[in-house]
């Protein structure tokens, strides 16, 4: 699964939301082929190039073209929560498409 983290610069909270977004979707089974952070900007034009996008939730409605083409886009409250995080994909359909 491909997994890409934005968040307003790229740096600092996006980090930190990776390392949760990691920990929780291994915790889960998930396979993660690629997961990158970056600004948002950044994360608006390459939304489409992967399964899912985390964000934290003040972000969320830039990522509703990502929405319309399929992705699968998460807002995230606490971002160094990887509980948050499996709890949020486990209201989705990322298990079906890709467990492992």
């Amino acid at each position: 699964m491909r997994v890409l983290i934005s968040c307003a610069n790229g740096s600092g909270t996006s980090l930190m939301l990776q390392k949760s977004a990691n920990k929780g979707l291994t915790d889960m089974g998930f396979e993660i082929t690629k997961i990158h952070h970056c600004s948002i900007a950044e994360g608006k034009s390459s939304a489409s190039q992967y399964d899912v996008v985390f964000t934290p939730m003040n972000f969320l409605n830039m990522f509703d073209d990502a929405k319309k083409k399929g992705i699968t886009v998460i807002g995230i409250r606490n971002v160094m929560s990887a509980k948050e995080v499996q709890e949020k994909v486990a209201e989705t359909d990322l298990e079906q498409r890709f467990k492992k």
